[in-house]
Formats: C-alpha cells, structure tokens, sequence
C-alpha cells in the first residue's frame, strides 16, 4: 500500500492486482476441489469450511435444500453428512411449521358426542321394538297349535287314582297329572287323612303292586311341607310318584315304615333335618344331628344358635 493511502483513511483500498488466469481455468479451481485436499483433511472447498465450523455454518431451511453457488451437488451432499445433517431430512411443514394448532388427534375426533350417543340408544330400541312388534305379529298370523297328544302313560295314572277313590274314598286323590320331564312319571296326591289307607291299597292292590319304596324325602314348600315317596312294582317295573302335604307349624305324616322296611332311616332324616314327624314309626329320633340339637337345618326358616357351625 503505497504511503499515499496509508496517510489517507477516507481512500478506497486499492490493492495489486493479482495475476488474472484465464477463465476457464479460474472457475475449475473453484468449483472443483482436490481429492487431495479433501482426503488430507485441508479446507479444499467452500463445503469443506461449512463443516470444519468455519464462518459458514451449514445453511438450514430451504437453504439446505438448493445447491449452493459454486459448490457441486456431491460435494454439498457429502458436507451435510458430515455435518449431522441427512440428505433426507426436510424441516416440517404444515401447521406445525408455522406454529398454527394442529387439528385434534383421531381418538377425539372418533368419540362421539352426548347427542350421538342418546341418538343411537333410541334408534337401538326402535330396532328391539320393531322385531318384538314383527314376532307378535308373525305368532297372531300362526295357525292354532295342535291339540296337545296325551301321555302314553295317562291311562296308568287314570287306573290308579280310581283305585284309590273306590278303595279309600272319592277324597283321597287330592290331583293326578303326569309329569313328562320325568320321563311321564304320574303323580298322585293323596289326601294326608287317608295316606296310610292309600299306602296299603298301593303295596298290595293286585293291578299296582307297589313293593318297593325306591326313596322317601322330606321338602320345605315356605306354604306347607310335603313327603315325596317314589314307589315300584318289582314285577310289572311301573313307578309311581306320590306326595302327601302337611301343616308347615306342626307338620305329621302317617309311617309306612311297617309297609316298606325302607322307609325307617328315610323317615329319621326327614324328621332330623325337617321336623316331620311320623306317628307309627318304630324308633322315630335324630339319626345326623346331636340329640341335643335345636332346631332342623334344612327348614327354610333355620337360623343356627352359632352362625360359625
């Protein structure tokens, strides 16, 4: 610098001009940096001073996105790597980008409202309505069932309560029906008053003869008790069920353990466990609790003195 402009601040500052190269030439030098340089760790390129944290940081933005000035493709490639920075890595766009709300997640946009909710109820139970309404109407439109066959065994049930009634009395049979989910057994209820007579009329009459006693069981009906008996004929292999009811306060039935051996313990335990006595009977006490027990534990009204027993 000459001393002219040395002692002037205000002057342009003018240096020598290098010695121009051709043109060509001087833009290869630019653009295209050596390998050597590049490998050897040198600052060979404008991308090279970018990652070294030179004055010129990585560009960010669209900015990453386009070639730079004078900089190949390749080469700005390999600095944004270098750099952290992939080649695939966009900024976001969108709300997001702009700092605007985004539009709620799927969940709350799938949840439906209040109002929805109530409208689906109610079209729901139209929906139940209007096929109870299409049943109703296809069973009124239905021809009348047909009348009902009759039990093949009805006439054994018939046959046997006139027995009773001509041995016993026309009270006897209190109701005789057949009961087909077990497998048509007849019942017959007999009168309490005249059970023991009906007992022997059943065991020894020559058209039933009920020999055997196949079980015996007391039930608690909340109304009154009753004495279920099912009886057998050994020979012609029929069954019958019959029942006898009895007050529930002071409930008795006649024994017929002196007809059918087999009602001795069956009577006890319907005494121990249900308080039914059996006037007739040879040895009537308790056969499963203590003698000294109170009360009869399979009575729907039992309430035990030590709730822990």
């Amino acid at each position: 610098m000459s001393d002219e402009v040395k002692k002037n601040p205000d002057a342009e500052d003018v240096t020598a001009p290098e010695e121009q190269k051709p043109q060509g030439e001087a833009a290869a030098e630019s653009t295209a940096p050596s390998g050597e340089a590049r490998a050897e760790g040198g600052v060979g390129s404008p991308a090279d001073v970018r990652v070294a944290g030179g004055a010129g940081e990585p560009p960010t933005g669209d900015a990453a996105r386009e070639p730079q000035p004078g900089v190949s493709a390749d080469a700005d490639e390999t600095a944004r790597q270098k750099g952290g920075i992939s080649a695939e890595a966009k900024p976001p766009a969108g709300p997001a980008a702009t700092g605007e709300p985004s539009d709620p997640p799927a969940a709350e946009r799938a949840a439906p409202t209040d109002a929805e909710k109530e409208a689906k109820a109610k079209a729901a139970a139209e929906a139940r309505a209007a096929r109870a309404n299409a049943r109703a109407a296809a069973k009124e439109g239905d021809a009348p069932e047909a009348p009902k066959e009759p039990s093949p065994k009805q006439p054994v049930l018939d046959r046997a309560a006139a027995i009773l009634r001509e041995a016993v009395g026309s009270d006897a049979v209190e109701q005789a029906f057949i009961n087909e989910k077990n497998d048509h057994m007849p019942y017959l209820i007999v009168k309490n008053d005249s059970w023991y007579e009906a007992a022997k009329v059943l065991q020894q009459h020559p058209e039933l003869k009920l020999n055997y006693l196949r079980n015996l069981s007391g039930v608690d009906m909340e109304s009154h008790m009753e004495v279920v008996y099912h009886l057998i004929s050994l020979e012609s292999k029929q069954e019958y069920c019959i029942k006898v009811k009895t007050d529930r306060e002071n409930p008795s039935v006649a024994s017929v353990t002196p007809l059918w051996p087999t009602a001795n313990w069956n009577e006890r335990e319907a005494y121990d466990l249900f308080g039914i006595d059996f006037p007739g009977h040879p040895d009537l006490r308790r056969i499963m609790m203590s003698d000294d027990w109170v009360g009869h534990p399979l009575r729907k009204d039992y309430e035990p003195l030590d709730p822990e027993v």
